[in-house]
């Protein structure tokens, strides 16, 4: 995904989860300050939202005041964010870090994102306000389980895909199909007309050993249970089931 013939726009780190992926980015960073230094473009579908800390194994803050860090911390968990919205947003970030003088680094692992990033996806309906809220009522009256039996019938790709108690994504796609007539992963294809990026230079952490990926997966989920993440499922559980029955509530015109 480089062209070899010039300097990239941005480099891009990627790897599975305790790939080693924060640890690689801060030493490019450090290697990187005699050239002007780089500025960390977070590449996570879940960095992006507010109070979910500990589970996403957010950056700590000595890591986040090393570098510059984006798209972290900057959407309420009760809001989406999608694959497009990511690349108009970092695109915007890689021209801006660049007039600086300094290098994007893209590090993550949400190869949805870079994938949309690298070769374009179909244009996908914005948020439905109406649709969404039909959504959340029926997510209210039946639970969830049900309508992912619906996601099942009519996208069986982004069904097999999620977890069955991934709210947001599920009512997502379901959204979609309301909208379009169209499974979401009709949508997350790569756009023809799109001109794919080749001046973006990929590394790509891949563990050679399976077993030494799995122990440090294990690892980190125990030092994730000492740091309290029961505590935080919990609350963000409370915050969503406090906002649908609030959108249930009737509404006083008095």
């Amino acid at each position: 995904m480089s062209n070899p013939a010039q300097q990239p726009v941005a480099l891009a780190l990627a790897g599975p989860t305790a790939s080693g992926k924060t640890a690689a980015a801060l030493a490019l960073a450090d290697q990187w300050r005699e050239r002007g230094g780089v500025e960390i473009i977070s590449v996570d579908s879940a960095l992006v939202f507010r109070g979910m800390d500990i589970g996403t194994a957010k950056p700590t803050a000595a890591e986040l005041a090393a570098v510059p860090h984006h798209l972290i911390d900057i959407r309420d968990p009760l809001n989406a964010y999608s694959a497009a919205e990511f690349v108009r947003d970092a695109e915007a970030l890689m021209t801006q870090i660049r007039a600086r003088g300094r290098m994007p680094l893209l590090v993550g692992g949400t190869m949805l994102y870079f994938k949309a990033l690298f070769e374009g996806l179909s244009d996908m309906p914005p948020a439905n306000p109406e649709v969404r809220a039909q959504l959340q009522e029926a997510l209210a009256q039946e639970g969830l389980a049900p309508l992912y039996a619906r996601l099942q019938q009519v996208d069986q790709v982004t069904a097999a895909r999620l977890a069955p108690a991934d709210t947001q994504r599920i009512l997502r796609a379901l959204e979609v199909w309301q909208l379009t007539a169209r499974p979401i992963s009709s949508f997350q294809t790569r756009d023809a007309n799109a001109p794919l990026r080749n001046d973006i230079a990929l590394i790509s952490l891949e563990p050679a050993d399976r077993a030494w990926l799995h122990q440090r997966i294990a690892q980190r989920f125990d030092q994730m249970l000492e740091q309290g993440l029961v505590d935080e499922v919990q609350a963000l559980r409370a915050r969503s089931e406090e906002h649908t029955s609030e959108l249930q509530s009737p509404v006083d015109i008095s």
